[in-house]
């Protein structure tokens, strides 16, 4: 996959969404609009939202500091084909 194509598949999913976690999300509202109309509002006030269906896997660790994103940003050029441009001295130093 070029470069180009991953930046255009980045495009395609910052506009429409896909994967799992989308179907998750579909399936969600389905099951909540079922579950709704079938809710006894006595019993139960509020009512079911999507994400009341939607399973719930360990949050994903997130970047913590900019040497993680630093490394993420070397691994995914090195994946890309790309070279390392930074003077040696430079590199690692934010905005560099």
């Amino acid at each position: 996959m070029s470069s180009r194509e991953f930046a255009e598949w980045l495009a395609l999913y910052g506009m429409e969404p896909f994967g799992d976690a989308r179907a998750d999300l579909r399936s969600g509202i389905v099951a909540s609009v079922i579950a709704n109309v079938n809710r006894d509002p006595k019993k139960r006030r509020r009512p079911y939202k999507p994400e009341d269906f939607v399973p719930r896997f360990e949050s994903e660790r997130r970047q913590t500091s900019w040497r993680e994103q630093l490394q993420f940003v070397e691994m995914l050029n090195t994946a890309l084909g790309g070279r390392d441009l930074r003077k040696r001295g430079d590199a690692g130093k934010p905005g560099s």
